[in-house]
């Protein structure tokens, strides 16, 4: 007659126990970790396949097996499944390599009319000249397994990241050309602040914000009712009554905006920015715009109207090439555009000029002096 299954002891150190116990209580660890950790303490506890089962919800066979690992393995080796042979890989690693360096390719390479490869056109691809490139392998290459590939080499043909070549061979000089600027305004600020008198000069940061939508509605917008419906409601069609352009400048020193809406930013238009902008400023007055490398800012039309100007009235200060960031009258243009024009709707061009200039007078009721800080103590 056969007896009793004889408990085994189980020996587990300090440092394992408190590993044990903190995968037992994991909010973030495998469950099956998690089951197996819980096991093997109870079973510390209480030697007995049957009670840890009911203890843990799980069967004694699966107790008994959790415990022989153990003795075996270890008590943490034993939350993992031991290793099994498996079916050995029928993609070999040079045909992976293979693969993943046609993925770096573009798909138009190799005579396609996509730009870039999908998954499902990089398998057909290789199914249908991997034999001949000497991986027979890949012959029967399914989309899924090309994405798990291109997984382990973290490769993601199908998708583009943009950046930004930088064109412009003085970008140092330039940039620091406009630090030195808002060097001169911070040492201007505080010549104001003493009390000592200053110097007769206005720094004006100056950008164009085209392309400005009159959209109207074509249903009136609905509002919100309380407990019924929480938001605006307004109609999918629209429509597009053309496009304005804002002409603004920033008084870094006194944080004013000057501003002009039309319909186009040409020389034109630029040159009446520039009276808008003498007539603002006393004679004696030095006026320094920070600006971009627009065509109409040094065209021949402004570069003309400047020479009948007295010298030292107008000094123009470009940032470089893709340097936009460097000028501060993007800061307002973008709080400009997510208060004022965000959702706007218009019955006509005219009432989004009147709206834009609005918001423009709104903002010089209370004016903002916008401070350059990045980089400032490098400025020569």
């Amino acid at each position: 007659m056969a007896g009793w299954r004889q408990a085994v002891e189980l020996a587990m150190t300090d440092d394992e126990i408190e590993e044990l116990t903190a995968i037992a209580h994991s909010r973030t660890e495998a469950a099956r970790r998690v089951e197996r950790a819980q096991i093997l303490l109870a079973y510390r506890e209480t030697p007995s396949f049957f009670a840890v089962g009911h203890k843990v919800s799980v069967h004694h066979q699966t107790v008994e097996r959790c415990i022989e690992r153990a003795l075996a393995y270890g008590p943490l080796a034993a939350l993992d499944d031991r290793p099994r042979p498996g079916k050995e890989p029928t993609i070999t690693p040079e045909a992976k390599a293979w693969l993943a360096s046609l993925a770096c390719d573009k798909a138009k390479d190799h005579g396609y009319p996509h730009e870039f490869w999908t998954t499902r056109l990089l398998a057909r691809h290789a199914r249908e000249n991997a034999p001949a490139a000497g991986h027979e392998c890949l012959a029967n290459l399914a989309q899924g397994t090309v994405c798990k590939i291109l997984g382990q080499e973290e490769i993601k043909p199908h998708k583009v990241r943009y950046y930004l070549e930088r064109r412009d061979a003085e970008f140092e000089q330039k940039m620091a050309e406009v630090l030195c600027v808002y060097r001169e305004v911070q040492v201007l600020k505080k010549a104001t602040k003493g009390k000592k008198p200053r110097k007769s000069m206005a720094i004006v940061s100056y950008d164009e914000k085209p392309g400005i939508q009159a959209i109207a509605t074509t249903a009136p917008d609905l509002p919100p009712k309380p407990g019924v419906y929480p938001t605006f409601a307004r109609d999918h069609e629209y429509k597009r009554l053309g496009t304005l352009s804002l002409l603004a400048g920033i008084d870094l020193l006194t944080g004013k905006v000057h501003a002009l809406v039309r319909d186009r930013h040409r020389s034109r238009e630029f040159i009446e920015f520039l009276k808008l902008l003498d007539a603002a400023y006393p004679a004696s007055t030095a006026i320094k715009l920070i600006l971009d490398n627009h065509s109409a800012h040094i065209s021949k039309e402004t570069r003309n109207w400047l020479a009948t100007q007295p010298a030292g009235r107008f000094d123009f200060t470009f940032t470089p090439t893709h340097g936009s960031w460097l000028n501060l009258i993007e800061g307002f243009f973008s709080k400009f555009a997510r208060s004022v024009l965000h959702h706007i709707r218009v019955a006509s061009k005219h009432e989004l000029k009147e709206r834009i200039m609005a918001g423009i007078k709104d903002a010089n009721r209370h004016p903002v002096i916008h401070t350059w800080s990045y980089q400032l103590a490098e400025a020569a």
